[in-house]
């Protein structure tokens, strides 16, 4: 059999030359992923990983429900062996992606009744390394921060979007989703949209409420125009940001103050949750401040903060 997850596989997945029943599985599996409301990228990436299995499996006659754990075994198997372009290796996070989107896949048949039992459930996924969540420091937070100047409405809109993202410890899509009624000056807090479009309310800290007041007050108007977008964050255009504007923007103020590259939006969010747990939050709180479905999520920012300790009492005892 060949290497799944080639370009062939992908331009395949994506057409109509798969055979009907693995069309009307996808079709019917895109659908369920639709009514729970996961977010259009994920979704996207699911019907990708799956549509993959789709061509490989169909390419030896195999349909959707006659798909076994020792195929997909041999499938996981060589995806673990397979190479990118340029020849590196499947990075073991996208192989378990993969995997999961499988076991999803396969869940959906067992509902509809399609199959008895998830053959996915008896293909482990590769052991994901848990690399701690990097974060910056709060000296290094204000020096971005406060280099950020007002003087221009992109300036004062840039401002206000990295004074809310890290005030409330947002996602970049969060970011971008958010409208300008999505703020509620006189209850001090925001309505996100998160994962799942599950929506929190999370509160605003005071620098970023002043940030947002003067950008809408001085700034958006001229920036949207008579457009009636109703983004809270607009391009020069009026359009509503993307997420890599966001992150081209973040580039920029980090060069601006001296800070090191390689830091994502999501570094901010990892920095909130980090300093509240310094400051003595508890950590049920900092998961539903984060839109965390599970606690354990929110337990790796306490390694974290295991790590400072240890960190410092290497620096300070006598005897450490």
């Amino acid at each position: 059999m060949k290497n799944p997850a080639t370009d062939e596989d992908r331009r395949a997945a994506d057409g109509d030359a798969l055979p009907a029943p693995w069309r009307e599985a996808l079709t019917s599996f895109d659908r369920s992923l639709q009514a729970r409301g996961m977010a259009e990228k994920t979704r996207r990436a699911y019907g990708l990983d799956v549509g993959e299995l789709a061509v490989w499996a169909a390419a030896t006659g195999v349909s959707p429900d006659g798909v076994r754990h020792r195929i997909l075994r041999r499938y996981a198997a060589q995806l673990a062996a397979a190479r990118r372009e340029g020849g590196r290796a499947l990075a073991r996070q996208t192989v378990a992606r993969k995997l999961a989107a499988i076991r999803s896949f396969y869940g959906h048949l067992v509902e509809r009744g399609a199959l008895e039992q998830n053959p996915a459930d008896l293909v482990p996924s590769p052991r994901r390394p848990r690399g701690l969540p990097r974060a910056l420091r709060t000296d290094q937070i204000e020096r971005l921060l406060d280099r950020i100047p007002t003087r221009t409405p992109l300036e004062a809109r840039d401002r206000a979007l990295f004074e809310l993202a890290y005030s409330c410890g947002l996602r970049c899509e969060e970011i971008v989703n958010l409208d300008v009624d999505s703020i509620d000056f006189d209850g001090e807090e925001l309505r996100v949209l998160g994962k799942g479009s599950k929506t929190r309310i999370v509160p605003v800290g005071e620098p970023a409420q002043a940030a947002l007041e003067r950008y809408l007050s001085r700034s958006r108007p001229s920036l949207a125009g008579r457009r009636g977008e109703p983004a809270l964050f607009v391009s020069k255009t009026g359009r509503r940001l993307s997420a890599s504007d966001v992150r081209r923007r973040l580039r920029v103020w980090l060069r601006t103050a001296g800070l090191a590259g390689g830091i994502s939006p999501h570094v901010l969010r990892h920095s909130f949750a980090t300093h509240l747990l310094e400051g003595g939050a508890d950590l049920r709180a900092i998961q539903e401040l984060l839109g965390h479905a599970s606690l354990s999520t929110t337990q790796l920012y306490t390694r974290v903060e295991s790590g400072r300790l240890r960190s410092q009492y290497a620096r300070s005892h006598p005897r450490a």
